[in-house]
C-alpha cells in the first residue's frame, strides 16, 4: 500500500503540500517533514491562513506560505480528507480547478470518511497522528529520514497525542517515537521549546479565566460547552488558540465526559472542537451529527446558518443517547 506514494511522486519534479484551514501541530509537522523527506523535489508548503503564533515553536513554520503554487506537478494534502476542512481552498475557483485537473495525494489518520470529490489517491490509516502515517510511508519506501524531518514528525505526533497521553496512542506510537529518537530528534529539547512558546501573557491568562467563567454545564455536569465569539477570535486567536486554553482545563473537572468549545463567525458559520473523556468515546459521533468528524476522543465540526444556542440544544439531546448507545456496545 505504501508504495502508492512513491509511484505518485515518480514523474513529478515539484510538489505542493497543503494543510487545511485549521492548521495544528500535526498538520504543520507533517508538512514540514515532507519538505525534508522530499528533498530531491521542489517542494512548497501551503496553508490558506497564516500559521498562528502558538505554532511558532516549530523551527520551520515560516516555510509555509499562504500563496498557492498553481504550477506544481502534484499536490499532497495532509491531515484531512474532509471537504469541510478545505472549504477555503474549494471556494477559490482557481484553486478548485487546479485540484480537479492536477494529480492529488491525500495522507490522513482520521476515521472520518473521505468525501473529497476531486480525483485523488490516498493513504488513510486510523492512527494517533498523520505524522505517524508519514513516518510509516517513509520507512516502507526507504526514504532517508534526516534529523529535521524526524524532529518535525516527533512534534506532529506529540502535538496530536497531547504529549503521548491521549487514548489514541498505541504501542506502535512509542516504537515510532523511539525510532525518531534514533534519527536525532530529542523529545526533551523539543518539549522545552514548545513550553517556552506556550507561555501565556498576563492578558491571555486573564482571558483563560474569563473562558472558565463562561463555561456552561449540562446533563448533571457530564456536558460542558463554552462560547468563543468572533470578537474573541479576532482579538486572541493569533496569540493563543482559545480551544487549547479551555478544553484541556475542562477535562480536569470532575464528572465531565464531553467538552465542546464553540466558535461563532459573522457569516453564520459555527465551528466546534470536541473532547471526550472517561467512558464516553463519542466525539466522532457528535461531530458526525453536525457534518464533521474525527476520533472517538477528539473531533470537530463546522456548520452554517445556526447559533451557539441551537448547537447547545442539539448537544443536550444528542449526548445522553450517544453515551447510552456507547455503554450498550461496550457491554456487548
Amino acid at each position: 500500500m505504501y508504495n502508492k506514494f512513491t509511484e505518485f511522486l515518480a514523474d513529478k519534479k515539484s510538489i505542493c503540500v497543503i494543510q487545511a484551514e485549521n492548521p495544528d501541530g500535526d498538520s504543520l509537522g507533517s508538512a514540514i517533514a515532507l519538505d525534508y523527506l522530499l528533498d530531491e523535489k521542489d517542494v512548497s508548503l501551503y496553508c490558506p491562513i497564516d500559521i498562528p503564533k502558538y505554532l511558532h515553536y516549530f523551527s520551520d513554520w515560516s516555510r509555509v506560505s499562504s500563496e498557492f503554487d498553481y504550477k506544481a506537478d502534484g499536490y499532497i494534502i495532509v491531515d484531512t480528507a474532509a471537504t469541510v476542512l478545505l472549504s477555503k481552498l474549494l471556494d477559490d475557483t482557481a484553486i478548485r480547478n487546479r485540484l480537479y485537473s492536477a494529480p492529488v495525494f491525500v495522507i490522513d489518520h482520521h476515521e472520518t470518511e473521505d468525501d473529497l470529490d476531486f480525483p485523488h489517491e490516498s493513504i488513510i490509516e486510523i492512527r494517533p497522528a498523520a505524522a505517524e502515517v508519514i513516518f510509516e510511508i517513509a520507512k516502507a519506501n526507504n526514504i532517508p529520514i534526516s534529523k529535521p524531518a524526524a524532529e518535525a514528525l516527533m512534534q506532529g505526533i506529540t502535538s496530536d497525542t497531547l504529549g503521548l497521553t491521549s487514548m489514541s496512542v498505541t504501542a506502535r506510537t512509542f516504537e515510532v517515537m523511539a525510532e525518531l529518537s534514533s534519527y536525532g530528534a530529542e523529545i526533551g529539547v523539543l518539549e522545552e521549546k514548545r513550553r517556552e512558546y506556550m507561555k501565556k501573557s498576563p492578558r491571555i491568562f486573564e482571558y483563560k479565566a474569563e473562558l472558565i467563567k463562561r463555561s456552561e454545564f449540562y446533563l448533571d455536569g457530564e456536558l460542558v460547552t463554552v462560547l468563543i465569539p468572533w470578537e474573541d477570535i479576532e482579538e486572541y486567536s493569533d496569540e493563543y488558540n482559545p480551544n487549547v486554553l479551555i478544553l484541556e482545563e475542562l477535562r480536569m473537572v470532575e464528572g465531565v465526559k464531553v467538552a465542546v468549545a464553540i466558535k461563532t463567525y459573522p457569516d453564520g458559520k459555527v465551528t466546534g472542537k470536541i473532547r471526550c473523556f472517561g467512558d464516553a468515546e463519542i466525539a466522532d459521533k457528535i461531530a458526525g451529527y453536525f457534518g464533521g468528524g474525527g476520533h472517538p476522543f477528539a473531533a470537530g465540526f463546522r456548520t452554517y446558518d445556526t447559533t451557539y444556542e441551537d448547537v447547545v440544544k442539539d448537544l443536550v439531546k444528542l449526548v445522553p443517547e450517544l453515551i447510552k448507545n456507547y455503554n450498550k456496545e461496550k457491554v456487548c
